[in-house]
């Protein structure tokens, strides 16, 4: 079943909020509770850990409830529509700082990021599952994929672009209330974007009509499916790793890369505002500080979005690729390849001097190119999972599989966010202040090798994962065949 492209491209739209959410989370949120928050480290690794113990109990719950779900809007659609306002809101109010004291910031930040934390589990596991009862087709569904994370790079290519040289636009990146009011723009954006999600989809595969509610039923299946099992720890480890990973690279640039070199690095691409420059044109340096200064103060900021930026318009160019190399090879072997890429060039890093911006920039684009391609692929693999599943035990509980999934992604960000904390405090790490050697080699490995341990689990998960080419063409004919017993006119049945 082939779908608009009016659709595609509105259902895409959702992961630019979403991608709001998840970058700011990966570059920002640690930096910004040690350095503008002023939260100490060792705060920071429990704030950002322990709440995920709650996610074992919000997510399924989510999940079961959306999969429970019966309006005539459908079972995931309500959700997406309900949870906008409070989405945008709640991811505005994690970049406040309120002048109620050190304990007060402390207790004020706790409940922000769970709040967003519960709010995000109740939008994004059902606009995840969304996409899994859009269309039965699996290719379909891959290139609904593309469409999706096409947008959700082009949210990040936004959030990476802007972020910094807004905050620091409005006040400087110490100054907490040009955070504030940098992410509530952003939040508003995230408002606007579900809305669009809910009015332009639809959803087409519906539960058998003779499957009864069974929470029971739905555990034992979940838990007993091999492949969501590995796709659970694989989702895990990806998203710790790319959190691990985000994180150091912003104190790599901030306190290991030498400013100088940023500056006369981005000055062969044209970004370094020349002394009395005029304050007129969309890039001008006064205008949203996307030019490097002559003396280098910015170099930061400007630099880090640079090489962000680079890393999404390499992946913008590779990701619609997942398609026609799946549809050949298959998604597993697509996935196995992108990473062994992605390996290489993160651990490369590692040999990169404060000075040699030259390897780095070559490095951002390699990762990319190896990372492009997976990116759709781990959510369409969900999808299969949840036929895999209902080829097997004749049950279909598409939202409680995604909720699984979701709570590992949010697991991983926990996880991700306390170990860079771990690792830079591990190696003496101080806010503020000139680092010691001890302290920039602990960040060096943070962006490097640590993150490169943690690609070969997920090579590992790939090794393991059951469902190749074959056995996923089989799983949808089989389905496909099943479906045509009971299937109403405009919807397909499972």
């Amino acid at each position: 079943m082939k779908l608009s492209v009016r659709e595609k491209v509105g259902y895409a739209l959702g992961d630019v909020g979403t991608n709001f959410f998840f970058q700011s989370m990966i570059l920002y949120q640690n930096k910004f509770y040690t350095d503008t928050a002023r939260l100490d480290p060792s705060v920071v690794f429990w704030l950002l850990l322990i709440p995920r113990l709650a996610d074992a109990f919000i997510d399924p719950l989510i999940g079961a409830l959306s999969d429970r779900t019966k309006t005539r809007w459908g079972k995931f659609r309500p959700w997406v529509l309900f949870t906008s306002i409070p989405f945008g809101l709640a991811f505005w109010l994690v970049y406040v700082v309120p002048n109620v004291g050190p304990q007060g910031k402390v207790i004020y930040a706790a409940l922000t990021y769970v709040a967003l934390m519960i709010i995000y589990s109740a939008s994004n596991t059902p606009y995840s599952a969304l996409m899994g009862v859009m269309t039965p087709d699996s290719s379909e569904r891959t290139n609904v994929a593309r469409y999706r994370f096409v947008a959700a790079i082009f949210g990040q290519f936004i959030i990476q672009t802007f972020a910094l040289p807004l905050v620091d636009k409005f006040g400087g990146l110490a100054d907490p209330k040009a955070w504030g009011t940098t992410m509530a723009i952003f939040g508003a954006v995230i408002v606007v974007v579900n809305l669009i999600v809910f009015s332009t989809t639809k959803e087409r595969v519906l539960p058998n009509p003779e499957q009864k509610p069974a929470l029971k039923e739905d555990l034992r299946n979940v838990f007993s499916c091999k492949p969501w099992i590995i796709l659970f720890v694989m989702t895990l480890t990806v998203f710790t790793m790319l959190v691990v990973r985000g994180t150091s690279l912003f104190y790599l640039f901030s306190y290991y890369l030498d400013p100088a070199a940023i500056g006369h690095f981005l000055g062969g691409w044209g970004l370094t505002a020349p002394p009395g420059a005029p304050a007129t044109g969309l890039l001008s340096e006064k205008w949203c500080n996307l030019l490097v200064r002559p003396d280098n103060s910015n170099a930061v900021a400007v630099g880090f979005s640079f090489f962000n930026d680079l890393g999404s318009v390499v992946q913008i160019l590779f990701i619609p690729l997942s398609k026609p190399l799946s549809d050949r090879f298959g998604k597993k072997t697509v996935f196995i390849a992108g990473a062994v890429i992605t390996l290489i060039a993160t651990a490369g890093v590692f040999w990169v001097s404060p000075t040699n911006l030259s390897l780095m920039f070559w490095l951002s684009v390699l990762w990319s190119v190896g990372w492009g391609p997976t990116i759709p692929l781990l959510w369409v693999m969900i999808a299969d999972v949840a036929d895999y599943s209902e080829w097997q035990t004749s049950r279909r509980a598409t939202g409680f599989m995604f909720a699984g999934i979701i709570f590992a992604l949010k697991a991983g960000l926990g996880v991700g966010g306390a170990a860079a904390n771990w690792i830079i405090g591990s190696y003496g790490y101080v806010a503020n202040a000139v680092q010691t050697q001890h302290a920039l080699l602990g960040i060096r490995l943070g962006a490097s090798i640590y993150p490169s341990l943690l690609l070969l689990v997920v090579l590992a998960c790939l090794a393991a994962y059951p469902i190749g080419k074959s056995l996923n063409r089989q799983v949808e004919q089989e389905l496909a065949e099943r479906r045509k017993k009971f299937a109403a006119p405009g919807s397909t049945t499972a």
